[in-house]
Protein backbone atom coordinates (compact mmCIF):
# COMPACT_ATOMS: atom_id res chain seq x y z
CA UNK A 1 0.00 0.00 0.00
CA UNK A 2 1.13 3.76 -0.14
CA UNK A 3 0.75 5.51 2.70
CA UNK A 4 0.45 9.49 2.81
CA UNK A 5 2.92 10.78 5.04
CA UNK A 6 1.97 13.77 7.47
CA UNK A 7 3.78 16.39 9.32
CA UNK A 8 5.25 18.14 6.41
CA UNK A 9 5.25 21.58 4.70
CA UNK A 10 3.04 23.24 2.96
CA UNK A 11 3.42 22.72 -0.82
CA UNK A 12 5.00 19.02 -0.27
CA UNK A 13 3.39 15.64 -0.99
CA UNK A 14 4.42 12.50 0.57
CA UNK A 15 4.10 9.26 0.51
CA UNK A 16 5.78 5.94 2.24
CA UNK A 17 6.04 2.39 -0.01
CA UNK A 18 4.75 -0.40 2.59
CA UNK A 19 4.37 -4.30 1.09
CA UNK A 20 3.69 -4.68 -2.43
CA UNK A 21 1.96 -1.66 -4.11
CA UNK A 22 -0.86 -2.18 -6.80
CA UNK A 23 -2.90 -0.01 -9.22
CA UNK A 24 -5.74 0.78 -6.60
CA UNK A 25 -3.12 1.84 -4.39
CA UNK A 26 -1.64 4.58 -7.54
CA UNK A 27 -5.58 5.51 -8.23
CA UNK A 28 -6.47 5.85 -4.16
CA UNK A 29 -3.65 8.27 -3.23
CA UNK A 30 -1.36 9.46 -5.75
CA UNK A 31 -3.81 10.46 -8.37
CA UNK A 32 -5.69 12.66 -6.16
CA UNK A 33 -2.26 14.34 -5.32
CA UNK A 34 -1.47 15.24 -8.72
CA UNK A 35 -4.73 16.45 -9.46
CA UNK A 36 -4.96 18.63 -6.33
CA UNK A 37 -1.86 19.78 -8.08
CA UNK A 38 -2.80 21.07 -10.95
CA UNK A 39 -6.11 22.30 -9.51
CA UNK A 40 -3.60 24.64 -6.93
CA UNK A 41 -2.06 25.97 -9.57
CA UNK A 42 1.62 24.35 -8.11
CA UNK A 43 4.40 22.19 -9.31
CA UNK A 44 5.19 18.71 -7.73
CA UNK A 45 7.22 18.46 -5.08
CA UNK A 46 7.45 15.12 -3.85
CA UNK A 47 8.65 13.01 -1.36
CA UNK A 48 8.82 9.00 -1.01
CA UNK A 49 9.62 7.42 1.45
CA UNK A 50 10.99 3.73 0.98
CA UNK A 51 12.15 1.12 3.61
CA UNK A 52 12.36 -2.07 4.60
CA UNK A 53 8.52 -2.75 4.76
CA UNK A 54 8.44 -2.20 0.83
CA UNK A 55 7.89 -5.44 -1.16
CA UNK A 56 8.20 -4.56 -4.51
CA UNK A 57 4.87 -3.61 -7.38
CA UNK A 58 2.54 -6.04 -8.99
CA UNK A 59 2.37 -5.65 -12.97
CA UNK A 60 -0.91 -3.36 -13.15
CA UNK A 61 0.91 -1.15 -10.10
CA UNK A 62 4.19 -1.13 -11.95
CA UNK A 63 2.36 -0.14 -15.09
CA UNK A 64 0.49 3.16 -13.03
CA UNK A 65 3.67 3.91 -11.80
CA UNK A 66 5.04 4.28 -15.09
CA UNK A 67 2.18 5.97 -16.49
CA UNK A 68 1.31 8.41 -13.77
CA UNK A 69 4.92 8.97 -13.63
CA UNK A 70 5.11 10.10 -17.20
CA UNK A 71 2.04 12.17 -16.46
CA UNK A 72 3.48 13.91 -13.60
CA UNK A 73 7.13 14.48 -15.53
CA UNK A 74 5.48 18.03 -17.29
CA UNK A 75 4.83 19.08 -13.77
CA UNK A 76 7.62 18.26 -11.51
CA UNK A 77 9.61 20.75 -9.70
CA UNK A 78 11.59 17.77 -7.16
CA UNK A 79 11.49 14.22 -6.21
CA UNK A 80 13.01 13.53 -2.80
CA UNK A 81 13.49 9.82 -2.48
CA UNK A 82 14.38 8.55 1.20
CA UNK A 83 15.71 4.89 1.65
CA UNK A 84 18.57 2.76 2.57
CA UNK A 85 17.88 0.27 0.62
CA UNK A 86 20.70 0.11 -2.61
CA UNK A 87 18.91 -0.73 -5.35
CA UNK A 88 16.28 2.12 -4.56
CA UNK A 89 18.82 4.65 -4.17
CA UNK A 90 20.87 3.31 -7.66
CA UNK A 91 17.75 2.74 -9.86
CA UNK A 92 16.17 6.60 -8.52
CA UNK A 93 19.82 8.20 -9.36
CA UNK A 94 19.49 6.48 -12.93
CA UNK A 95 15.71 7.51 -13.35
CA UNK A 96 16.91 11.03 -11.93
CA UNK A 97 19.20 11.73 -15.33
CA UNK A 98 15.77 11.36 -17.11
CA UNK A 99 13.36 13.78 -15.04
CA UNK A 100 12.76 17.00 -16.30
CA UNK A 101 12.92 18.26 -12.43
CA UNK A 102 15.15 18.28 -9.68
CA UNK A 103 15.84 14.48 -8.06
CA UNK A 104 17.95 13.60 -5.56
CA UNK A 105 18.24 10.54 -3.33
CA UNK A 106 18.45 10.82 0.87
CA UNK A 107 19.42 8.05 3.39
CA UNK A 108 16.61 7.22 6.33
CA UNK A 109 18.34 9.28 8.57
CA UNK A 110 17.94 12.60 6.74
CA UNK A 111 14.36 12.75 6.52
CA UNK A 112 14.40 16.29 7.57
CA UNK A 113 17.13 17.26 4.90
CA UNK A 114 15.23 15.97 2.40
CA UNK A 115 12.15 18.29 3.26
CA UNK A 116 14.03 21.10 3.33
CA UNK A 117 15.69 20.59 -0.11
CA UNK A 118 12.61 20.07 -1.83
CA UNK A 119 11.96 23.42 -0.15
CA UNK A 120 14.76 25.59 -1.14
CA UNK A 121 14.10 24.77 -5.17
CA UNK A 122 15.08 25.23 -7.83
CA UNK A 123 17.95 26.19 -5.24
CA UNK A 124 21.03 28.35 -5.65
CA UNK A 125 22.25 28.64 -9.35
CA UNK A 126 25.75 28.85 -10.36
CA UNK A 127 27.48 32.39 -9.56
CA UNK A 128 27.99 34.35 -12.94
CA UNK A 129 30.26 37.11 -12.68
CA UNK A 130 30.61 39.58 -15.75
CA UNK A 131 34.25 41.60 -16.12
CA UNK A 132 33.44 44.21 -18.43
CA UNK A 133 36.93 45.47 -18.54
CA UNK A 134 38.19 42.08 -19.33
CA UNK A 135 35.22 40.88 -21.42
CA UNK A 136 35.10 37.95 -19.27
CA UNK A 137 32.00 35.47 -18.03
CA UNK A 138 33.40 33.53 -15.36
CA UNK A 139 31.08 30.99 -14.02
CA UNK A 140 31.73 29.41 -10.11
CA UNK A 141 30.02 25.86 -9.67
CA UNK A 142 29.90 23.44 -7.43
CA UNK A 143 27.54 20.99 -8.15
CA UNK A 144 26.39 19.24 -11.52
CA UNK A 145 25.48 21.77 -13.88
CA UNK A 146 21.33 22.51 -14.14
CA UNK A 147 19.02 23.91 -16.56
CA UNK A 148 18.77 27.07 -13.93
CA UNK A 149 22.66 27.07 -14.19
CA UNK A 150 22.86 27.19 -17.89
CA UNK A 151 20.30 29.06 -18.27
CA UNK A 152 21.86 32.01 -16.10
CA UNK A 153 24.86 31.61 -17.91
CA UNK A 154 23.42 32.34 -21.35
CA UNK A 155 21.70 35.27 -19.75
CA UNK A 156 25.08 36.76 -18.70
CA UNK A 157 26.22 35.87 -22.24
CA UNK A 158 23.48 37.39 -24.33
CA UNK A 159 23.44 40.63 -22.04
CA UNK A 160 27.76 41.02 -23.48
CA UNK A 161 26.62 40.19 -26.76
CA UNK A 162 23.64 42.54 -27.05
CA UNK A 163 26.60 45.45 -27.24
CA UNK A 164 29.56 43.89 -28.56
CA UNK A 165 29.87 41.72 -31.36
CA UNK A 166 32.19 38.80 -29.61
CA UNK A 167 32.23 37.44 -26.01
CA UNK A 168 36.50 37.64 -25.40
CA UNK A 169 36.39 35.04 -22.69
CA UNK A 170 34.27 32.43 -20.87
CA UNK A 171 35.96 30.55 -18.22
CA UNK A 172 34.13 27.66 -16.26
CA UNK A 173 35.68 27.32 -12.03
CA UNK A 174 34.60 24.33 -10.82
CA UNK A 175 36.63 22.13 -8.05
CA UNK A 176 36.00 18.43 -10.66
CA UNK A 177 33.92 18.48 -13.27
CA UNK A 178 30.46 18.86 -12.78
CA UNK A 179 28.47 17.00 -15.34
CA UNK A 180 24.90 17.69 -15.67
CA UNK A 181 21.82 16.69 -13.38
CA UNK A 182 20.02 15.50 -15.86
CA UNK A 183 19.13 14.80 -19.75
CA UNK A 184 17.58 18.41 -19.92
CA UNK A 185 20.91 20.36 -18.57
CA UNK A 186 22.76 18.70 -20.99
CA UNK A 187 20.67 19.40 -23.43
CA UNK A 188 19.89 22.97 -22.50
CA UNK A 189 24.16 23.07 -22.28
CA UNK A 190 24.46 21.65 -25.94
CA UNK A 191 22.20 24.06 -27.35
CA UNK A 192 23.57 27.12 -25.66
CA UNK A 193 26.92 26.03 -27.20
CA UNK A 194 25.63 25.30 -30.67
CA UNK A 195 24.38 28.34 -30.27
CA UNK A 196 27.11 30.88 -29.34
CA UNK A 197 30.01 29.24 -29.94
CA UNK A 198 31.06 31.18 -32.83
CA UNK A 199 30.29 34.37 -30.64
CA UNK A 200 33.31 33.21 -27.85
CA UNK A 201 37.33 33.52 -28.67
CA UNK A 202 38.24 31.64 -26.13
CA UNK A 203 37.11 29.21 -23.07
CA UNK A 204 38.78 28.42 -19.61
CA UNK A 205 38.44 25.62 -17.48
CA UNK A 206 39.81 25.94 -14.30
CA UNK A 207 38.74 22.71 -13.17
CA UNK A 208 40.89 19.67 -11.51
CA UNK A 209 41.51 17.20 -13.00
CA UNK A 210 43.32 15.30 -15.52
CA UNK A 211 40.61 14.23 -17.58
CA UNK A 212 39.03 17.89 -18.15
CA UNK A 213 42.74 18.59 -19.38
CA UNK A 214 42.49 15.79 -22.35
CA UNK A 215 38.89 16.91 -22.80
CA UNK A 216 39.79 20.48 -23.22
CA UNK A 217 42.12 19.36 -25.97
CA UNK A 218 39.53 17.58 -27.64
CA UNK A 219 37.07 20.47 -27.53
CA UNK A 220 39.29 23.25 -28.58
CA UNK A 221 39.65 20.72 -31.92
CA UNK A 222 35.99 20.40 -32.09
CA UNK A 223 34.38 24.01 -31.23
CA UNK A 224 35.44 27.65 -32.86
CA UNK A 225 36.60 28.93 -29.44
CA UNK A 226 39.91 28.61 -28.22
CA UNK A 227 39.46 26.03 -25.04
CA UNK A 228 42.47 25.54 -22.12
CA UNK A 229 42.90 23.67 -19.19
CA UNK A 230 43.84 25.36 -15.94
CA UNK A 231 43.45 23.97 -12.14
CA UNK A 232 41.04 24.79 -9.92
CA UNK A 233 42.80 27.52 -8.04
CA UNK A 234 44.33 29.12 -11.24
CA UNK A 235 41.23 30.86 -11.95
CA UNK A 236 42.93 34.36 -12.05
CA UNK A 237 45.45 33.18 -14.54
CA UNK A 238 42.71 31.61 -16.35
CA UNK A 239 40.72 34.88 -16.43
CA UNK A 240 43.99 36.68 -18.03
CA UNK A 241 43.85 34.60 -20.62
CA UNK A 242 40.36 33.87 -21.57
CA UNK A 243 40.44 37.93 -21.38
CA UNK A 244 42.79 37.84 -23.85
CA UNK A 245 40.38 35.97 -26.82
CA UNK A 246 39.54 39.13 -28.31
CA UNK A 247 43.30 40.22 -29.32
CA UNK A 248 45.22 37.15 -29.51
CA UNK A 249 45.57 37.92 -33.26
CA UNK A 250 46.78 41.76 -32.98
CA UNK A 251 49.24 41.01 -29.59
Amino acid sequence: MIETYPDVPSGIDAVRAVGTLSREDYDTVVVPMLEAAAREGRRLRFLCIVDEEFRGLTPDGAWADVKLGLAAMRNLEGCAVVSDLTWVREMTRLAGFFLPGHARVFGAAERDEALRWLESLPGRPATVRVDPAAGVVVVDVDQALRREDVEAIASAVDGWLADHTELPGLVLHAPSFPGWENVGALVQHLRFVGGHQRRIARVALAVDGQPVGVAARIAGTLLHPEVRHFAFAQVDEASVWAGAGAHAETA
